[in-house]
């Protein structure tokens, strides 16, 4: 067969829309991809509560970006200082990180010999170059090397990477929405890891059996034909997607009260969160989802929907405390807020 009339397959992505129940999860990801400085999401759950699945579907509903064509950096044209640069649509990156990965591999790294007998800085992208303008997914986030993990938040909260090899340099952009995802089971984050993670999402294994049910025949269903699937959820991912972008456009007109700037600070104080992260993220948080709910103003239930997951995971743990840390959110929120 004659190798230029392959062409390569694209395996249909289980739709976002289709996906049941996970409502948590799934707005966490929507957030972050209205605004990435919100900083990324954690998802702790069980085993086979379609983690990876949902994640793979959101980077799949998003709409293509403008790049240099064969840029490694998948840059923008405008980002370039080369004028005439053709360019190119492409899908949002969707990069997974591998449990055993190395530095190099995740940062990239810098041919020495090369460079010393070529006098060229000659460069092999890592993980982090690919995943710049997309999504970079860990699983078992908790497993990683703790030297790895710094270095991802590090990357996607400056949203640049620099390798320095032997007295020679190269910094690249990398933006990206950082997710990682384990099961409490195989162990924690360490607190201050857990910190840099602007949201955290709790996921549990469905209990009803009607749904258990639904979701099983919804997954046979697209295994079966995976393109009729797809197609049959076509206008609520065009409708999805529409909203998204939307509320990327208006993200910045909207207004945040200073009461409630005030009161979300009194929440993270009564909750002894350290430092300032938790202010932060809750309040581009709060915008976010009013900009997805089509508003200019963020109103308290704005913030209500969105506390929780915003600072669960900055809580202090103590040991002897049987109280869930989401509860306690939510419990010092509605005293703040007056909520009866």
């Amino acid at each position: 067969m004659n190798k230029e009339n392959l062409k390569p397959i694209s395996t249909p992505i289980f739709p976002f829309t289709a996906i049941v129940g996970q409502e948590e999860m799934k707005l966490a990801l929507e957030l972050n991809v209205i605004d990435p400085k919100i900083g990324g999401v954690m998802i702790m759950g069980d085993r086979g509560t379609g983690k990876s699945t949902t994640i793979r579907a959101i980077a799949d509903l998003l709409p293509e970006i403008e790049v240099i064509k064969d840029d490694p950096f998948n840059r923008h044209p405008e980002d370039e200082t080369l004028e005439n640069s053709e360019t190119e649509f492409i899908k949002i990156p969707m990069v997974d990180l591998p449990l055993g990965a190395t530095e190099d591999r995740v940062c990239g790294t810098i041919d020495i010999e090369k460079a010393l007998t070529e006098g060229v800085k000659a460069f092999e992208p890592g993980l982090l170059a690919k995943a710049n303008r997309g999504i970079l997914y860990v699983d078992e986030v908790n497993l990683l090397d703790d030297h790895l993990v710094d270095i991802l938040l590090d990357s996607a909260a400056s949203g640049w990477n620099t390798v320095e090899r032997e007295g020679i340099s190269i910094r690249h952009p990398a933006q990206f929405v950082l997710v990682g995802s384990g099961n409490p089971e195989e162990g924690e984050l360490r607190p201050q890891l857990l910190d840099r993670f602007g949201m955290h999402a709790e996921i549990r294994t469905v209990k009803d059996p009607d749904l258990r049910v639904r979701i099983v025949e919804e997954r046979t269903l697209f295994d079966l034909n995976p393109y009729a699937w797809v197609a049959k959820y076509k206008d609520q991912q065009d409708l999805l997607k529409q909203k998204i972008i939307d509320a990327q456009n208006i993200l910045d007109t909207v207004e945040l009260p200073y009461d409630f700037r005030v009161n979300i600070s009194k929440v993270c104080s009564e909750l002894d969160v350290d430092g300032l992260r938790g202010d932060i993220v809750t309040n581009r948080a709060a915008k976010a989802y009013a900009a997805f709910e089509g508003k200019k103003n963020v109103l308290m239930e704005d913030i209500q929907k969105i506390i929780v997951l915003c600072l669960r995971h900055r809580l202090r743990k103590d040991p002897l405390e049987s109280i869930d840390s989401g509860y306690k959110v939510k419990k010092v929120f509605e005293e703040i807020f007056e909520i009866v």
